[in-house]
């Protein structure tokens, strides 16, 4: 399928996932060197998913997002410098370091987590969502969450409220098959999550997580079914983690041929090629912006090494007892 978007467009969707992959795997390297600690869920495979949709939202959208979410942050404009300073758990990061990687947060991007509970964005997403209703707002809060999370019953209570309340919320589940560690057909009975989804008298629709042309137009369809007041969707992006669960995960539950053969449609190099074919892309122009994001990386490497660690007598500020 012709990719329908202009040059600049379409070399901003592919530069995004380029900040996305180079950051992520930085963020790899400075685990092994002890400089990012605790929990680290890597995005890379699953770009096509973050950038995708994220573009096709509003800066006044709501966003919720999971414990893997730093490519929904970055893309939503919080700064690489805040992400990674919050990575490396220091003051200058945008929970002030206290969050981590599982918990970046910024209210001037509207971008609400960040949640290391499995579903537990689900309800605060139904929230944002009544919230807007009740004060008239034309405001579309899309959430993220994996096929896990549709095991839970938050899952299932939130769908419940959306659909009962008609609330503007876009519920977006990027499938990549095996949750932390345990494929879908072993853990869950309906595995057509849009059947699972759609018994809720919602509307649905599947797309495919690893062409960001298709989740960029399915997200459009979605996004504009909940702004004109329609109530709520739910969106099926069907995608694939190319690095294990977490960096403590032995992944035995896969076999290393279906990651490769699933690489083979990785997102970057597949819209690449598009664009390459489509005379949108040159490698000479495919090489500076996959350098830019490489610059940027560094700088927030750069940036986080430098800034300070919270001082000693701030630590009980902002922590409230009863």
């Amino acid at each position: 399928m012709t990719v329908p978007y202009a040059k600049d467009f379409a070399q901003k969707l592919l530069f995004d996932m380029l900040r996305i992959r180079r950051m992520e795997e930085k963020c790899a390297e400075l685990y092994g060197e002890q400089k990012i600690r605790g929990f680290l869920h890597l995005y890379i495979g699953e770009e096509a998913c973050a950038v995708g949709a994220l573009h096709a939202l509003a800066a006044e959208d709501n966003i919720v997002a999971t414990y893997r979410e730093h490519g929904h942050a970055l893309v939503r404009g919080v700064s690489m410098n805040a992400i990674m300073a919050e990575m490396f758990g220091k003051s200058a990061g945008c929970s002030s370091g206290r969050g981590g990687s599982m918990h970046l947060f910024d209210a001037a991007t509207r971008f609400f987590g960040g949640n290391a509970i499995v579903g537990g964005g689900l309800p605060l997403a139904a929230g944002f969502a009544l919230a807007d209703k009740l004060q008239g707002k034309q405001r579309v809060t899309a959430c993220f969450f994996g096929e896990g999370a549709m095991a839970e019953g938050a899952f299932h209570e939130s769908m419940n409220l959306a659909a009962l309340w008609q609330l503007p919320v876009l519920f977006c589940c990027e499938n990549n098959l095996y949750a932390m560690g345990t494929a879908l057909a072993r853990s869950e009975a309906q595995t057509d999550l849009c059947a699972k989804a759609g018994s809720y008298g919602v509307p649905t629709l599947k797309a495919d997580g690893m062409d960001i042309v298709a989740v960029h137009e399915a997200m459009k369809l979605a996004a504009r079914h909940v702004r004109d007041g329609l109530g709520p969707f739910f969106l099926e992006l069907q995608t694939y983690r190319f690095r294990a669960h977490s960096m403590f995960d032995p992944e035995l539950y896969r076999d290393k041929a279906e990651v490769e053969e699933w690489k083979t449609r990785g997102p970057l190099h597949t819209f690449s090629a598009r664009l390459k074919a489509e005379g949108k892309l040159t490698e000479e122009e495919f090489l500076a912006l996959d350098a830019q994001a490489n610059a940027e990386v560094q700088a927030s490497v750069d940036f986080a090494e430098a800034a300070p660690w919270e001082p000693v007598e701030d630590l009980l500020k902002d922590v409230h007892t009863p």
